[in-house]
């Protein structure tokens, strides 16, 4: 038991690795974004992610509650990932803002 206890631990660590990979990428996305029109929230990329990691779920012969929790999982992690590039980007354009004298006042 104490092997598979450990392989289960490897695999968590490495799943927060690769999450953690994922969030610099992300880091990196909401700075190309601010010179573009596209913003936090891009549905169909969304979509796109969670069909293909369900996707893979299936391909991995999950159950199909499984799969079903994984994409569910993936909804959330994209979720707080859109919030915190909401979050960069709101910030960005306050600093620009404020580096250009722009504070809005009338």
């Amino acid at each position: 038991m104490s092997q598979v206890r450990s392989e289960i631990d490897r695999i968590d660590a490495a799943l927060v690795d690769l999450i953690a990979e994922r969030y610099g990428y992300v880091d990196r996305a909401w700075q190309l974004k601010m010179t573009t029109q596209e913003g936090a929230v891009v549905q169909w990329r969304i979509q796109q992610v969670i069909d293909r990691v369900k996707a893979r779920a299936a391909d991995k012969n999950m159950p199909p509650e499984m799969i079903d929790m994984v994409g569910a999982q993936w909804r959330n992690m994209i979720g707080w990932f859109v919030q915190f590039e909401e979050e960069k980007l709101r910030q960005a354009q306050e600093a620009a803002k404020a580096k250009s004298g722009d504070n809005g006042s009338a």
